[in-house]
């Protein structure tokens, strides 16, 4: 169906025409439909099936064509500041052609320019939860003329928490029935469920079959690899491939700036985008990526909620993600509105025991091979020490110790450098022991493409947890077994420095003021025992 089918504005249809609309997805049919008509609506729809557009259009054409209608406005809440950018941009494409005007309002970035555009008027109101009630209970943004409420990505508020931020800043808006009310959510689950039940007015419920638009039209492959040659891997496929765009996900902050400070060093272009970045820098980076100035984002899932990049070429899992709801939402960014695209996942020892639950949420096994040396590259950044900024709180102390931990934790990631069976003294002996663990068999090999998951998770239990076994019998100091001298250790920190102490320090005679061999005795103790030993 075409959006020229419906009755709409005569100046939101030249603004849905500059914007580049002609036919209307599954959602955007469903939801005109229904907004149209004046009902609530609980929306259940995927990222990448043309939502965004499916609630502007609605509300642009109840606030030009609604009865009573005028000087009325709308609120739009959405979990992330990005999203928040994406949708105001949106939202200037199709009210081009109007007198209307729209602006974002997230946290990040100072109060005066969002201050100054709530003053000269704003008809569309789009923003975070934090910074909206802020606004609001200053006395800057009024609520009273709130006629449509819109909450984008419902189930993503709740993960980052902002729940009862949602319901406080709904129990200040207009009734439900001086208002109308969309809810979208791409799950159902409990909380989304009750706030549809509580703040809407017998919504329309619609659901549209995402999987069929984020997995099915999507060119998949899980790749088998060792932790040890992930960025190889990587590397040896954006060599290959050379993809125009690209988002590889990571699970943490840290192995998001690493991966993409590795990239540079071995030549590619590639910017990282984490909630701690300061959000001038965060908007630098999305503003260049969209534009194409840098083809290669690493992100992780909650600071890449609503990117919407159009014909996102290539999705990258570096890390298979720890939920499976997850996996979904990245390789649906390089499929939007049913459009194909090319997602890689690695699959390493540490990330096989989330395997199962995504496969399961997905109906199907994943295509799957083994990344043998053929598909590996030259990594320059090997060996090469990758100073992490100060965004992450654990690298805040500049300390002696906190430096000593920073160096530590890198240099034990990298395996080049550290304590025990990595230290440079035994480098070749630890290489020689990670490829050992690494390498399939020919047979192994054949068989992975056609396993089950449960004969996959069988084969990965066999050939890194037994090959753990052989490193837990290794010997420790003094002959003792690595785990049971560990066992034996209490380490504290004191001072910036580690000290060690034995876990069964020597018994002290009841009635003796003298001290253990083990504590330090300052020159005043000294003194003292001199006098008593007199006595």
């Amino acid at each position: 169906m075409k959006f020229t089918e419906f009755t709409l504005n005569g100046s939101l249809l030249e603004g849905i025409a500059s914007a580049g609309y002609v036919e209307c997805t599954p959602v955007q049919e469903q939801v005109l439909q229904n907004s149209l008509e004046g009902r609530d609506l609980y929306v259940q729809s995927q990222t990448g099936t043309g939502k965004t557009a499916a609630f502007l259009v609605s509300v642009i054409q109840e606030l030009l064509t609604r009865e009573g209608a005028s000087g009325k406005k709308a609120l739009i809440m959405v979990p992330t500041r990005e999203l928040a950018v994406q949708v105001e941009e949106e939202a200037g494409k199709l009210i081009s052609k109007t007198d209307l005007t729209a602006a974002s309002f997230y946290g990040g970035v100072g109060y005066d320019r969002q201050v100054a555009a709530l003053k000269k008027g704003v008809d569309i109101i789009i923003g975070t939860p934090g910074r909206v009630i802020d606004l609001h209970e200053g006395g800057q943004m009024s609520f009273e003329q709130v006629a449509f409420l819109v909450i984008d990505e419902a189930d993503r508020m709740f993960d980052m928490g902002f729940y009862p931020d949602l319901r406080r800043l709904i129990k200040v808006l207009p009734q439900s029935e001086k208002r109308q009310t969309m809810l979208f959510s791409a799950t159902l689950n409990s909380y989304v469920k009750n706030l549809a039940w509580e703040y809407t007015r017998n919504p329309a419920e619609i659901t549209i079959d995402a999987q069929n638009v984020t997995v099915d039209e999507i060119d998949q492959l899980l790749l088998h690899v060792s932790s040890d040659d992930k960025m190889r891997l990587l590397l040896g496929i954006m060599q290959k491939e050379s993809p125009q765009s690209l988002i590889i996900f990571c699970n943490t902050k840290k192995s998001c700036e690493i991966v993409a400070k590795r990239l540079r060093l071995n030549g590619f272009q590639s910017e990282y985008i984490i909630g701690d970045l300061p959000q001038s820098k965060r908007l630098n980076i999305m503003e260049k990526f969209k534009a194409g100035s840098i083809n290669c984002l690493v992100a992780t899932d909650v600071a890449a909620r609503g990117i919407d990049v159009n014909d996102l070429q290539m999705v990258i899992n570096y890390d298979l993600p720890n939920e499976a709801e997850n996996y979904v939402h990245r390789i649906g960014r390089t499929a939007r509105a049913g459009k194909s695209g090319k997602a890689y996942t690695f699959c390493s020892e540490q990330d096989v025991y989330s395997l199962p639950a995504i496969e399961r949420y997905v109906g199907k096994s994943i295509p799957s091979s083994v990344a043998d040396e053929s598909l590996l590259a030259e990594d320059k950044s090997a060996g090469q020490y990758i100073k992490l900024n100060s965004y992450h709180e654990d690298y805040n102390d500049k300390s002696e110790f906190g430096r000593r931990r920073q160096a530590e934790h890198e240099a034990h990631r990298r395996g080049t450098k550290g304590r025990g069976r990595y230290s440079s003294r035994n480098e070749k002996k630890a290489s020689e022991y990670r490829r050992d663990r690494r390498v399939f068999s020919a047979e192994e090999e054949d068989r992975l493409a056609s396993m089950s998951t449960e004969e996959r998770m069988k084969l990965y239990r066999e050939k890194y947890a037994g090959g753990s076994e052989r490193n837990s019998g290794r010997k420790g100091k003094g002959g003792k077994n690595r785990s049971q001298y560990s066992k034996n250790q209490n380490y504290s920190k004191a001072k910036g420095r580690h000290s060690v102490q034995n876990a069964k320090p020597q018994s002290v005679p009841k009635n003796s003021k003298s001290r253990t061999s083990t504590q330090k005795v300052g020159l005043f103790g000294k003194i003292k025992s001199l006098f008593s030993k007199k006595k």
